[in-house]
């Protein structure tokens, strides 16, 4: 019995986050205040904070997380892409702002990228 409600607790509290793939080429990236990087793929309705250049980036709704040098990384490989308009194929984002499709997106939300390679 006493499992049964432990398990019951545990999972409960659990939060768990949404993921989409999105996909693509670059439209806007951008650097807003607090050193906060900004994406928007072409088959996304708005732009998302997606990390930040001098901290640990961490998102509610996901145990992902990005360094500051992955995301010094991700803006050079993501400002390539917008220069070259390359397709991006799959982008997976992660955290409790991500929306069911990719054009659902508020503005000024929060997201982990979790994988690219284009």
């Amino acid at each position: 019995m006493y499992k049964i409600l432990f398990f019951s607790f545990f999972f409960s509290s659990l939060s768990f986050g949404g993921t989409i793939q999105c996909g693509g080429t670059v439209e806007k990236i951008g650097l807003h205040a607090n050193n906060r990087i900004l994406l928007k793929l072409s088959s996304m309705n708005t732009k998302v904070f997606i990390c930040t250049i001098d901290a640990e980036w961490t998102v509610s709704g996901t145990s992902y997380k990005t360094s500051a040098e992955t995301c010094k990384a991700m803006l050079s490989m993501l400002m390539h892409a917008k220069a070259t308009k390359a397709d991006m194929g799959a982008v997976w984002f992660d955290g409790d702002d991500v929306p069911e499709s990719c054009n659902g997106w508020l503005e000024w939300k929060t997201t982990n990228v979790r994988h690219f390679m284009y």
